[in-house]
Protein backbone atom coordinates (compact mmCIF):
# COMPACT_ATOMS: atom_id res chain seq x y z
CA UNK A 1 0.00 0.00 0.00
CA UNK A 2 1.55 3.39 -0.73
CA UNK A 3 0.65 5.18 2.19
CA UNK A 4 -0.88 8.78 2.24
CA UNK A 5 1.76 11.63 1.75
CA UNK A 6 0.15 13.45 4.32
CA UNK A 7 0.13 10.93 7.31
CA UNK A 8 3.37 9.04 5.76
CA UNK A 9 4.93 6.13 7.98
CA UNK A 10 6.92 6.21 10.72
CA UNK A 11 9.72 4.06 11.59
CA UNK A 12 8.47 0.78 13.09
CA UNK A 13 4.95 1.44 11.36
CA UNK A 14 3.61 -1.11 8.77
CA UNK A 15 0.48 -0.77 6.60
CA UNK A 16 -1.57 -3.12 4.25
CA UNK A 17 -3.68 -2.62 1.24
CA UNK A 18 -7.49 -2.56 2.00
CA UNK A 19 -9.70 -5.02 0.28
CA UNK A 20 -11.12 -3.73 -3.15
CA UNK A 21 -15.26 -4.35 -2.33
CA UNK A 22 -16.74 -3.49 0.66
CA UNK A 23 -18.52 -5.81 3.07
CA UNK A 24 -20.94 -3.60 4.64
CA UNK A 25 -23.53 -0.07 4.12
CA UNK A 26 -23.91 2.91 6.50
CA UNK A 27 -25.52 5.70 5.90
CA UNK A 28 -24.33 9.30 7.82
CA UNK A 29 -27.07 9.97 9.99
CA UNK A 30 -25.53 13.94 10.05
CA UNK A 31 -22.85 16.40 10.89
CA UNK A 32 -20.46 17.28 13.60
CA UNK A 33 -19.18 20.74 14.11
CA UNK A 34 -16.34 21.51 16.12
CA UNK A 35 -13.83 24.45 16.39
CA UNK A 36 -11.01 22.52 14.20
CA UNK A 37 -10.47 22.10 10.77
CA UNK A 38 -6.88 20.50 11.28
CA UNK A 39 -5.57 17.79 12.58
CA UNK A 40 -3.36 19.59 14.77
CA UNK A 41 -5.31 21.40 16.18
CA UNK A 42 -7.78 18.36 17.35
CA UNK A 43 -7.03 17.11 20.53
CA UNK A 44 -6.34 13.77 21.08
CA UNK A 45 -9.08 12.38 23.08
CA UNK A 46 -12.29 13.48 24.41
CA UNK A 47 -11.10 13.48 27.57
CA UNK A 48 -8.69 16.86 26.44
CA UNK A 49 -12.00 18.71 25.18
CA UNK A 50 -14.28 21.10 26.87
CA UNK A 51 -14.80 22.64 23.33
CA UNK A 52 -18.51 22.92 23.12
CA UNK A 53 -19.71 21.63 19.95
CA UNK A 54 -22.63 20.88 18.02
CA UNK A 55 -24.25 17.54 16.18
CA UNK A 56 -26.45 18.04 13.75
CA UNK A 57 -29.02 15.18 13.17
CA UNK A 58 -29.88 14.61 9.47
CA UNK A 59 -33.77 16.10 9.98
CA UNK A 60 -34.60 12.58 8.12
CA UNK A 61 -33.52 11.13 11.81
CA UNK A 62 -34.95 13.96 14.56
CA UNK A 63 -37.76 11.17 15.71
CA UNK A 64 -35.33 9.41 16.72
CA UNK A 65 -34.24 11.49 19.33
CA UNK A 66 -37.76 10.94 20.99
CA UNK A 67 -37.28 10.11 24.52
CA UNK A 68 -33.59 11.50 25.14
CA UNK A 69 -34.80 14.26 27.30
CA UNK A 70 -33.21 14.39 30.80
CA UNK A 71 -30.31 12.14 29.24
CA UNK A 72 -27.18 13.51 30.78
CA UNK A 73 -24.23 11.53 28.32
CA UNK A 74 -24.32 9.77 24.96
CA UNK A 75 -21.98 7.58 23.35
CA UNK A 76 -21.27 9.21 20.00
CA UNK A 77 -19.78 7.05 17.15
CA UNK A 78 -18.73 8.53 13.90
CA UNK A 79 -16.24 8.13 11.13
CA UNK A 80 -12.98 9.99 11.17
CA UNK A 81 -13.43 10.65 6.98
CA UNK A 82 -9.75 11.89 6.92
CA UNK A 83 -7.99 9.37 8.62
CA UNK A 84 -5.41 6.53 6.89
CA UNK A 85 -7.39 3.18 6.64
CA UNK A 86 -4.54 0.77 5.97
CA UNK A 87 -2.60 1.54 9.12
CA UNK A 88 -1.83 -2.00 10.94
CA UNK A 89 1.26 -1.12 13.51
CA UNK A 90 1.69 2.66 14.64
CA UNK A 91 4.65 4.25 16.33
CA UNK A 92 2.53 6.92 18.43
CA UNK A 93 4.13 9.91 18.96
CA UNK A 94 4.01 9.33 22.67
CA UNK A 95 5.15 5.47 22.91
CA UNK A 96 8.45 3.98 22.52
CA UNK A 97 8.05 1.28 20.75
CA UNK A 98 5.42 0.52 17.61
CA UNK A 99 1.48 -1.25 18.62
CA UNK A 100 -0.78 -2.75 16.85
CA UNK A 101 -3.44 -0.97 15.46
CA UNK A 102 -6.09 -2.48 17.78
CA UNK A 103 -4.48 -1.20 20.62
CA UNK A 104 -4.44 1.90 19.74
CA UNK A 105 -7.76 4.50 20.10
CA UNK A 106 -5.77 6.36 17.39
CA UNK A 107 -8.46 6.95 13.93
CA UNK A 108 -5.82 5.85 11.58
CA UNK A 109 -7.27 2.26 10.99
CA UNK A 110 -9.48 -0.21 8.60
CA UNK A 111 -12.31 0.92 9.25
CA UNK A 112 -12.21 4.44 11.28
CA UNK A 113 -14.93 4.48 13.30
CA UNK A 114 -14.45 6.46 16.53
CA UNK A 115 -16.29 6.64 20.30
CA UNK A 116 -16.49 9.44 22.73
CA UNK A 117 -18.82 9.74 25.44
CA UNK A 118 -19.93 12.92 25.69
CA UNK A 119 -21.84 15.58 27.74
CA UNK A 120 -25.30 16.20 26.44
CA UNK A 121 -26.14 19.71 27.05
CA UNK A 122 -29.31 20.53 24.67
CA UNK A 123 -31.10 19.03 22.49
CA UNK A 124 -32.92 22.06 20.19
CA UNK A 125 -34.62 20.06 17.13
CA UNK A 126 -32.00 18.23 15.35
CA UNK A 127 -29.62 19.93 16.75
CA UNK A 128 -27.65 18.45 20.18
CA UNK A 129 -25.24 20.48 21.73
CA UNK A 130 -22.46 18.70 23.16
CA UNK A 131 -19.06 18.55 25.00
CA UNK A 132 -16.46 16.29 25.12
CA UNK A 133 -15.63 15.19 21.06
CA UNK A 134 -12.17 14.98 19.74
CA UNK A 135 -12.93 14.98 15.70
CA UNK A 136 -12.57 17.74 13.04
CA UNK A 137 -15.51 19.91 11.89
CA UNK A 138 -17.81 18.22 9.58
CA UNK A 139 -17.18 14.61 10.39
CA UNK A 140 -19.93 12.31 9.60
CA UNK A 141 -22.17 10.98 12.43
CA UNK A 142 -22.72 7.13 12.31
CA UNK A 143 -24.97 6.62 15.57
CA UNK A 144 -26.00 8.19 19.06
CA UNK A 145 -26.74 5.83 21.99
CA UNK A 146 -27.44 6.60 25.28
CA UNK A 147 -24.63 5.73 28.06
CA UNK A 148 -25.59 4.46 30.91
CA UNK A 149 -23.44 3.84 33.72
CA UNK A 150 -25.02 0.81 35.14
CA UNK A 151 -23.66 -1.61 31.92
CA UNK A 152 -21.35 0.98 30.07
CA UNK A 153 -18.87 1.77 33.29
CA UNK A 154 -16.08 -1.04 33.81
CA UNK A 155 -13.54 0.28 36.33
CA UNK A 156 -11.91 -2.77 36.35
CA UNK A 157 -10.94 -2.33 32.58
CA UNK A 158 -7.49 -2.43 32.18
CA UNK A 159 -5.27 -1.64 29.16
CA UNK A 160 -1.51 -3.06 29.32
CA UNK A 161 0.57 -3.15 26.23
CA UNK A 162 2.15 -7.03 27.09
CA UNK A 163 4.12 -9.11 24.75
CA UNK A 164 3.21 -9.89 21.58
CA UNK A 165 0.31 -12.89 21.82
CA UNK A 166 -0.30 -12.49 24.82
CA UNK A 167 -4.23 -10.82 25.87
CA UNK A 168 -4.39 -11.68 29.47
Amino acid sequence: MTPDPDFGLRPGETAAALPERFDAGLHFIGRIRTPWTRREECPKNSAQSDAVCTIELDPLYAPALAGLGGTTHLIVLYWMDRAPRGLLVQQPRHAGAPRGTFALRSPARPNPIALSVVDLLAIEGPRLTVRGLDCLDGTPLLDLKPYFASTDAKPQAQVGWKAEGSHG
